[in-house]
């Protein structure tokens, strides 16, 4: 039996992928002209936000490696023999399947489109050691040169249609949260109110794109002392009247996170918890009214350290007031250059898309403990900036059940 190193399996018909043909045809111009600016001859691009972003194609790696190879002339996606046709069907360009009959076929089918002896361009925050060497081995590059912090550039500023899909994660996201607040009562688990907001969001999604894939949607509902971390894992544990409540909603729509986080109370609020919470709020709000074109990351950074630092509070603050969305997940896809911290001097432009989220976390046995976290997503415009978060925050809607 003939088994090849790589071949082309077109199976069926192309699939609707998230954007129009243009938008893609538009990435890849940005990334020619990138190529042109460098030299490059050909890009390997093997992350997830990546590869998607620029082919359509979000993939499933499971140890497998993955990749989207530019050239002046075409964008062809590489991928494993498990994943069948699907990868052909949801890549805005050309597909390569390659075997596992030997190792290392992955690299034979990237050179087979790149050559051997070009300047190519990586991610290199992307490549382990490994992986960096066998690119090394098998394309025999002339010249390389880390392409990832240029195609972050790129996708830090959002097209018209990014936004609109952002736009319809955002509303998924408020319908998560109205049924999460439905679900909230004494003696329900975190497990089952994560439950009913994830279902209600998956089954919006499906109504408002039919014919996307689906998968990778997630609710973090924490209680009590697990409010402590943005990102604690749900547990099975009990609410409680009186338990502070942190509602985390994340819907993926095409590899594109959104999310929306909120304080909330089991029937009533402590007097001691009200001032953190209200204190957190005002942080929010004065935050929000930062986020303007001109203005820098670590600039907006320094006046919200100040604000709480003027009400004794800066000491409670464990991250960043926010970041950018797009192409992103918990797991792929930050985009370092914009977030809201002391070191990050990226300067606000309209078409930026970035949340505001400020928390605050006081620890077990202090009066008001427990994490205070609100979150809205902001689309920077040439005057200022559109809140297109909408599920109410603070005392007057989040004390439930």
């Amino acid at each position: 039996m003939n088994r090849p190193d790589s071949y082309r399996f077109h199976n069926g018909e192309k699939a609707a992928l998230p954007f129009a043909p243009e938008e893609y045809e538009a990435r890849l111009a940005g990334l020619h002209d990138i190529m042109e600016l460098h030299g490059l001859d050909a890009v390997v691009l093997t992350s997830m936000h990546n590869v998607a972003y620029y082919s359509g194609f979000l993939y499933c790696s499971f140890g497998r490696p993955y990749a989207c190879v530019v050239t002046a002339t075409e964008c062809i996606t590489i991928s494993a023999g498990i994943d069948a046709g699907q990868p052909w069907r949801r890549s805005h360009g050309d597909n390569i399947t390659y075997t596992d009959w030997q190792r290392d076929n992955f690299w034979r089918a990237v050179a087979s489109v790149t050559g051997t002896g070009k300047a190519v361009g990586c991610e290199a925050d992307h490549l382990t050691m490994v992986q960096a060497e066998k690119l090394n081995h098998f394309l025999q590059p002339k010249r390389g040169m880390d392409i990832a912090p240029a195609t972050m550039a790129q996708r830090m500023t959002k097209s018209d249609a990014e936004i609109a899909l952002i736009r319809q994660g955002t509303a998924v996201a408020d319908h998560g949260g109205h049924a999460i607040r439905a679900a909230v009562k004494v003696g329900a688990t975190e497990l089952e109110v994560a439950m009913a907001g994830r279902d209600a969001m998956e089954a919006e999604i499906a109504r408002r794109f039919p014919e996307a894939e689906y998968r990778d949607t997630w609710v973090w509902f924490q209680s009590g002392l697990n409010t402590d971390g943005a990102h604690n894992p749900v547990t099975n544990r009990k609410l409680r009247r009186g338990d502070i409540l942190s509602l985390n909603c994340f819907p993926m729509i095409s590899g594109y996170y959104t999310a929306l986080e909120r304080t909330m109370f089991v029937g009533e609020v402590d007097p001691a918890s009200l001032k953190i919470w209200e204190a957190n709020v005002a942080a929010h709000e004065y935050g929000m009214g930062l986020l303007q074109p001109g203005a820098s990351c670590a600039e907006v950074t320094a006046k919200i350290n100040s604000f709480l630092a003027e009400r004794d509070l800066l000491q409670y603050r464990t991250f960043g007031y926010g970041h950018s969305f797009g192409i992103l997940s918990h797991y792929y896809g930050r985009e370092a250059g914009l977030e809201l911290r002391e070191d990050i001097d990226t300067v606000l432009e309209p078409g930026m898309v970035i949340s505001m989220e400020p928390m605050l976390t006081l620890p077990e046995g202090q009066p008001g403990a427990g994490g205070y976290r609100e979150h809205d997503i902001l689309v920077i415009t040439e005057d200022g900036n559109e809140n297109i978060t909408g599920y109410p925050y603070g005392p007057g809607f989040n004390v439930v059940g």
